[in-house]
């Protein structure tokens, strides 16, 4: 299944490397050898480059992860976290996320270069980029810091994630 490119988008395929460069930015990914990239009249093409099951496999990879540069470049995306206990609220200044999750000290991340973090209220955070590897590991790691508990469902989640409360030890 061919990978249209849209106006706007310059895609530069060479030897070693594909770069897509789009209004969102410039995305590059280094390319497999396992899989050929044919360009023609704005769509992207991949076909093994022999019958092993790996190149067969890996052009499919290679396919998505250059639609995900394309939709992301002209998109973008974006990961939404809430947060849910007394007192839990986030807050956006510039590149920082500061969370207030219940420790005795404030927690402060730093947004890598190419991320950036709104928070519409206080107890919604959003995280939106190009790239949607990095959108989801900085998505990960700020959940990481107060990942739900199984017993009151507290914590920071992601927006469409379900809890499974536990049911409390009986006598």
């Amino acid at each position: 299944m061919p990978v249209t490119v849209p106006a706007g988008v310059d895609v530069s395929i060479k030897q070693d490397q594909i770069s897509v460069k789009g209004t969102g930015g410039t995305l590059s990914l280094t390319q497999n050898a396992l899989v050929k990239i044919e360009s023609k009249d704005g769509k992207l093409s991949f076909v093994p480059a022999n019958d092993s099951r790996e190149a067969n496999a890996m052009s499919g990879t290679m396919r998505q992860l250059v639609n995900n540069m394309v939709t992301g470049v002209t998109k973008g995306f974006e990961k939404k976290l809430s947060l849910v206990g007394v007192g839990y609220k986030a807050q956006a200044q510039g590149a920082k996320l500061n969370l207030t999750v219940g420790f005795s000290h404030p927690v402060n991340k730093d947004m890598p270069a190419g991320i950036t973090v709104a928070t519409p209220t206080p107890t919604e955070v959003v995280i939106k980029g190009a790239d949607r590897q990095r959108v989801g590991q900085v998505a990960a790691e700020i959940r990481a810091i107060r990942p739900p508990e199984p017993y009151k469902g507290k914590g920071i989640r992601y927006a469409d994630e379900k809890i499974t409360i536990k049911e409390t030890k009986k006598k």
